[in-house]
């Protein structure tokens, strides 16, 4: 559902079990045993590319397969588990679709809920609580900073994640792309668009990308 507030507290402290694997890593580190730049280096491709490749190949192909789009919005969880992305962080799961006239931004308030099965790690900013209050309180602001600008007749929804209920944005397809395959739309596909706070890449952008 839209904003309206979360009834459950995630602002305690980590749990044992992070902390342990914190210490753990740290002693790694200290030992020599693991290279801080590889682990990160590792974290940033999950992060940024073995993640979200999940949620591209969903949103492709709601993007050219009517019925697999109405399966998407009669039980979400189902039609993304029909790729075999199932797991923990991704058993409640609601899509949401922009559009001509509604721009979808999903946000966890009170911590940071977040679809790993389909987006992998949650960037930093997503967690930080700036993004988590301004999101709410200023969006048209948040995506400006992203670089998104919307018409002002633009309707622009916030949807509150939860432990209990989590959010896929399927972006608004790209002009151009008529007669794309699946495959071939997946690359216009980013992270940020499937949040919500950027849109779907243009052709064009593609292209530019890959010069």
């Amino acid at each position: 559902m839209p904003h309206d507030g979360h009834d459950h507290d995630h602002t305690e402290p980590p749990s044992d079990i992070e902390l342990r694997v914190k210490s753990l890593e740290s002693l790694l580190v200290e030992k020599g045993l693991v290279d801080p730049a590889t682990l990160d280096a590792l974290v940033d491709r999950y992060e940024h590319h073995v993640g979200p490749q999940n949620g591209r190949k969903v949103v492709a192909r709601a993007w050219t397969d009517p019925d697999y789009r109405q399966w998407l919005q009669d039980d979400a969880s189902a039609a993304i588990g029909d790729f075999g992305f199932k797991g923990r962080q991704g058993e409640h799961m609601v899509c949401v679709e922009n559009g001509p006239k509604v721009h979808n931004l999903v946000v966890c308030t009170l911590c940071s809920c977040y679809p790993w099965t389909v987006l992998g790690l949650p960037p930093v900013w997503y967690k930080s609580a700036p993004y988590r209050s301004r999101a709410v309180a200023d969006p048209r602001g948040v995506l400006a900073e992203f670089g998104t600008t919307l018409d002002p007749d633009v309707d622009v929804r916030v949807w509150d994640s939860t432990s209990e209920m989590r959010y896929l944005v399927i972006p608004e397809r790209p002009a151009g792309t008529d007669g794309w395959t699946a495959e071939q739309l997946e690359p216009l596909v980013t992270r940020n668009s499937m949040i919500g706070v950027e849109k779907a890449r243009t052709p064009e952008e593609l292209k530019g990308a890959a010069e």
